[in-house]
């Protein structure tokens, strides 16, 4: 049992206390419905990768090793309505279940990797996910839809899929991110310059203030080694590195400029993180050590890149689409595509016969070359791997 949790401040000694609150609305799948044990004798199974298509309340699944769209769940079908908007994905360590939260609907759904709908937990504007990869938990930020959200994040018990939250005082939480090896979450605010880590058990959280100009910080990243943790910055062009050595006050290291609107970041070991550059339509490469853009790569397939995640040793990349997240839409639902401005996003020019849709780009890391392209649908946002 958790005891009532406790704050201290870094610059905010006037904010007492967290709030951990407990949700009643929640179901979950019969014991029956769990996946069976997989079999040594059987072929492994491929690893898959989960693309939300929120404009069409969708959700693409891609083998990662083909790199083909295997099966596409239509919420609609399952009784979730039009504006449901999946944004974002997570998946189990061993590939056994994945989560989606629903914007619109304001709900997170659990599914097996038969992607039959185990269960479903109620969550106001729910926006990132993050699966803790050492207990049964599944942390929840809030939309960047939301004006005016809860000023707290969520735990999920993905066995019971009953929510507890935890007060994070400042507003509009979005960036997300969780370390098993250091025991902390971590949120950021997207209205202000400030952000928290969170002991995972007693939910007891430092708040940190950040210097400058509103960063909006999109979301977080921490490497392998748990030293460093990044945060891309939309309204600055900033990849901000942190420095973990006492990770209940992250010591920033440096401010690297790296492009217009950095969104989400994914490390592919100690040193490299990945993210893409919403505003200039590329993926770049960020050495966290050295503080410098390291590569960068440039597609027709990447109109505002979004997502990023690592699997068969590639990166995959969601891109909204024409029309998709502009500048202070902020999640909302895609703008129309045409007329578009092309003097206000950079990237635009020369993109030729680009898609009309939103997209998934297949990376290979090794040689930097697009290996694969698929068009998903309207605004292809949040995409997730084990």
């Amino acid at each position: 049992m958790r005891i009532l949790p406790k704050m201290s401040a870094l610059k905010l000694s006037a904010l007492m206390g967290v709030a951990l609150l407990a949700s009643g609305c929640a179901s979950a799948a019969p014991a029956q419905a769990q996946m069976p044990a997989q079999d040594p004798m059987q072929p492994e199974e491929p690893e898959y990768v989960y693309a939300a298509v929120q404009g069409d309340a969708q959700i693409a699944v891609v083998d990662a090793t083909t790199m083909e769209e295997v099966e596409r769940i239509d919420l609609m079908a399952l009784g979730f309505s039009e504006n449901a908007k999946p944004h974002h994905i997570a998946v189990d360590p061993d590939g056994s279940h994945w989560y989606v939260s629903l914007i619109g609907d304001n709900r997170v759904l659990k599914f097996d990797r038969r992607n039959r709908l185990l269960g479903q937990a109620q969550f106001e504007v729910p926006g990132l996910l993050i699966r803790a990869s050492d207990s049964n938990r599944l942390y929840v930020g809030r939309s960047m839809a939301a004006v005016n959200p809860p000023t707290s994040i969520g735990e999920i018990d993905v066995e019971t899929m009953l929510v507890e939250r935890a007060d994070v005082f400042f507003p509009r939480p979005h960036a997300l991110e969780y370390s098993p090896t250091l025991r902390r979450i971590f949120s950021a605010s997207l209205a202000q310059n400030q952000m928290g880590s969170l002991d995972a058990e007693s939910f007891d959280m430092e708040v940190l203030n950040l210097d400058g100009p509103v960063h909006t910080l999109v979301q977080f990243a921490i490497s392998p080694d748990a030293s460093t943790l990044v945060a891309t910055g939309e309204m600055t062009g900033q990849l901000l590195v942190f420095d973990l050595a006492n990770p209940a006050q992250p010591a920033l290291r440096a401010s690297v400029d790296v492009g217009a609107r950095p969104w989400h970041p994914v490390f592919s070991d100690e040193r490299t993180v990945w993210f893409g550059l919403k505003g200039d339509n590329a993926v770049v490469a960020v050495d966290v050590q050295s503080g410098e853009v390291v590569h960068r790569v440039e597609s027709e397939s990447l109109v505002f890149p979004h997502g990023s995640t690592i699997a068969d040793g590639k990166l995959f990349v969601t891109s909204n689409g024409p029309g998709g997240m502009q500048m202070g839409d902020m999640g909302g639902d895609p703008m129309p595509a045409a007329p578009m401005d092309h003097s206000q996003h950079a990237g635009m020019e020369g993109m030729g016969d680009g898609p009309n849709t939103g997209t998934l780009t297949v990376i290979d890391l090794e040689t930097l070359e697009v290996v694969g392209v698929l068009e998903l649908g309207a605004n292809a946002t949040g995409i997730g791997s084990r």
